[in-house]
């Protein structure tokens, strides 16, 4: 059958909603041979690749209590609203650590997207090359509310400015199949970026990139009228949290985030049940 690829949107802390998806495939052992996140979906598929199972929850939920994880002293020490060196330094390392040698010698592919403020155009970095945790922190790394990554010479930020769902990339991969997981409701869209006017200070000398912060929500719609007319024909399968489950990518109530993680837990059990081929991926969970 047609290699079938995983895309993980991004979304913050609605991410949760991600991590349960891959809870439910970790328990299952499906591992999809092409995986592509960017921000948030990235972040929580390390460990889908890593096998560690519920790590996800322990990280995202269980400490989200802790000031450094999200909090305006983040914000004032280190120019980042969520807690970077935290989240891809201290806890990855030390508190709840991840297995990086599965990810580097893992057979699945593993592409994560980023943005190169440069250009403004998308910059995708697979798992084989050097420094997943730092290629991941870019890709989580909030316009205006993040610290620039400097990778390998690459100016990156947020992977979900310019391209929020890389469905696209998928495909151009090879990909003619794709499990998409969303983390907005069906019928969400962007409204047009507010603040033109502030970016064009903040990233005066990257003009190419703030053009693409205002083009942000017209490609994101755009992307998600692609994705919604694919999955009405059937070429691919979408995940998405019902509307009662949405959260803001802040979120730091642990019940919101619990119900929110069980709900993709549970959305993946349903699909599985439903179209058990789309899951039957063709693929070996040993690794290399």
């Amino acid at each position: 059958m047609d290699s079938i690829g995983l895309v993980l949107e991004g979304g913050g802390m609605r991410g949760v909603y991600t991590a349960g998806v891959l809870e439910y495939l970790l328990e299952n052992d499906i591992y999809f041979p092409y995986v592509l996140g960017v921000s948030s979906g990235a972040s929580v598929a390390c460990s889908y690749l890593s096998r560690q199972k519920g790590r996800n929850r322990k990280v995202n939920i269980g400490l989200i209590g802790d000031s450094r994880f999200i909090s305006l002293r983040n914000l004032w020490r280190e120019k980042s609203l969520f807690g970077m060196n935290f989240l891809y330094d201290e806890v990855p390392r030390h508190l709840i650590p991840l297995d990086m040698s599965k990810i580097s010698n893992s057979n699945q592919k593993f592409v994560i997207g980023t943005t190169d403020i440069e250009s403004g155009k998308p910059y995708y970095i697979n798992h084989e090359q050097e420094d997943v945790l730092k290629a991941v922190r870019a890709s989580s790394s909030l316009p205006m509310l993040a610290p620039i990554v400097d990778y390998k010479g690459y100016q990156l930020l947020d992977g979900g400015v310019a391209d929020p769902i890389p469905v696209n990339k998928a495909i151009a991969d090879g990909n003619k199949k794709n499990v998409i997981v969303l983390t907005q409701k069906k019928g969400y869209r962007k409204e047009p970026f507010k603040f033109k006017r502030i970016a064009r200070k903040y990233y005066k000398k990257y003009p190419n990139f703030v053009q693409t912060l205002i083009d942000r929500p017209t490609v994101y719609n755009q992307t998600l009228d692609q994705v919604e007319n694919m999955e009405e024909r059937g070429e691919i399968k979408v995940l998405r949290p019902d509307h009662s489950l949405t959260i803001n990518r802040t979120e730091k109530d642990p019940t919101k985030l619990e119900a929110l993680y069980n709900a993709g837990f549970e959305d993946a059990r349903s699909l599985h049940s439903k179209a058990p081929e789309w899951f039957n991926v063709s693929y070996s969970s040993s690794l290399s």
